[in-house]
């Protein structure tokens, strides 16, 4: 598949979504009327202004489907057009990015073949993060292991399901520690400082979120801020992902608004950082343009040293990349 072909493909696939899923949510039981559908990425993404340099690193990107291969949990909280492995590399093509962490979606509930498949065509350019539960065998996590998965996600967050069972998520963070693996969470916006006991006593680094899911209408002063700050500079386990930028402005587009805060939290911790797209930005009220992302990094990073911390030698530290 070609890149005309990709992007027809995303733009062609919003009006069929509804359709295709409805039949698939019928199939499993589900009322697809209640679950939302959100909505597709930008299908025209610019060229950058800026150039990212050799082997930077997209550190938070996901795919989904296609449908027909890698079917949607039935327990989803949303519904979407595929985005699939194709769309996904040409998107990497055209804003310049070499290497790539997949982060499965709530979409696809525990099943991370999505990710260790496309880990599998990279080459060695993509590893990945899993969805897990306690409920899993020693067998299966060594074998995603071994498939380039290097971390799991937990998305503390009400749409995405909630808190759930501490004791279950202490269980499995201490079994994934042992094979080396890191925790990624998703925290609501304001929470930092409540889970930070927690976060402190992890096993294992552990890498936040979307810069936290501050809300750049609270200002820089703002406590849950404040707090993100103080955690990230205390514990040296501490890892922010400076993504979502879209999602934390309050302005909207060119989002820089929320330019002070990327650059703090840089600043802040400039070993420590890593950078994504967040594509195809599910639940994102503003959908940005990938090129305009990239063009927002010499803004928050305008030290080119810091830049390739940031978009090369940090995530090949972390994520293990050769």
């Amino acid at each position: 598949m070609n890149r005309r072909e990709c992007l027809h493909l995303l733009t062609g696939l919003t009006g069929l979504a509804g359709a295709t899923l409805a039949s698939e949510a019928r199939t499993q039981g589900v009322d697809p009327t209640a679950i939302p559908t959100i909505a597709p990425p930008d299908p025209n993404p610019k060229v950058p202004s800026f150039k990212l340099p050799p082997k930077s690193c997209d550190s938070h990107t996901h795919i989904f489907g296609p449908a027909s291969r890698y079917p949607f949990s039935e327990k989803r909280p949303y519904n979407t057009a595929d985005a699939p492995l194709e769309a996904f590399r040409s998107v990497h093509e055209k804003i310049g990015v070499e290497r790539c962490v997949i982060v499965n979606a709530t979409v696809h509930g525990t099943d991370n073949r999505v990710v260790t498949d496309a880990i599998a065509q990279s080459e060695g350019a993509y590893k990945g993060i899993a969805n897990v539960n306690d409920e899993m065998s020693e067998k299966e996590l060594a074998a995603l292991d071994k498939g380039g998965i290097c971390g799991c996600r937990f998305a503390f967050l009400k749409r995405l399901g909630g808190v759930g069972d501490m004791t279950k998520f202490q269980r499995i963070v201490h079994r994934v520690a042992e094979l080396g693996w890191h925790i990624d969470v998703y925290f609501e916006p304001g929470t930092i400082a409540e889970f930070a006991p927690i976060l402190t006593a992890l096993p294992a680094p552990y890498v936040i979120d979307h810069m936290g899911t501050v809300q750049a209408a609270k200002g820089l002063d703002d406590p849950g801020f404040t707090a993100l700050l103080d955690l990230q500079k205390k514990d040296e386990k501490c890892w922010v992902k400076i993504t979502g930028l879209e999602r934390a402005s309050a302005a909207g587009k060119p989002f820089h608004d929320a330019v002070p805060f990327a650059k703090a939290l840089i600043d802040n911790a400039p070993g420590r950082v890593i950078w994504g797209t967040d594509w195809p930005h599910p639940n994102v009220k503003i959908m940005p343009n990938d090129g305009d992302l990239v063009d927002l990094i010499p803004l928050y990073a305008p030290d080119e040293k810091v830049r390739q911390k940031l978009l090369v030698d940090n995530p090949a530290r972390l994520f293990k990349f050769t």
